[in-house]
């Protein structure tokens, strides 16, 4: 039987699988993940009103944070978390994965077990964001 922590494992080298290559070449074009940026925050607000997108919603607000940051030069964050978070982003924006988005609540299903096991995973990396977002501002 797997645990938890193994399905959402095995859920994010599916998604390795599916959009790795993806996420790296985004990576390297700061206009491309304008882009990705852009339609994340489209389509957080095309469904603001349904209650799975509302788990999403502060795991891919701090994700947008610190990749701005990132590149603004503010906040250094590794290559291989950059690349994790717009591993995510590409996932949950993406109409074709592992479970169609078009299957309802199944579809929307893996994109929430994808981006909340890649904030699960760079907790410690989100933390000191956080902090260096908090005490930056003070």
């Amino acid at each position: 039987m797997m645990t938890l922590k193994s399905k959402s494992t095995n859920m994010l080298e599916k998604a390795k699988e599916l959009f790795g290559k993806q996420a790296e070449r985004i990576a390297a074009q700061p206009k491309k993940l304008q882009e990705l940026l852009g339609q994340v925050g489209q389509k957080i607000g095309k469904m603001a009103r349904d209650p799975r997108i509302q788990k999403l919603v502060m795991p891919l607000a701090v994700f947008t944070r610190m990749i701005k940051a990132h590149y603004a030069g503010e906040y250094s964050i590794a290559t291989s978390t950059l690349i994790f978070i717009i591993l995510g982003m590409v996932y949950f924006i993406s109409p074709i994965d592992i479970i169609p988005d078009f299957l309802g609540v199944f579809g929307f299903a893996d994109d929430a077990s994808v981006v909340l096991a890649i904030f699960a995973r760079l907790k410690d990396q989100i933390e000191e964001f956080l902090e260096w977002e908090r005490t930056s501002k003070e």
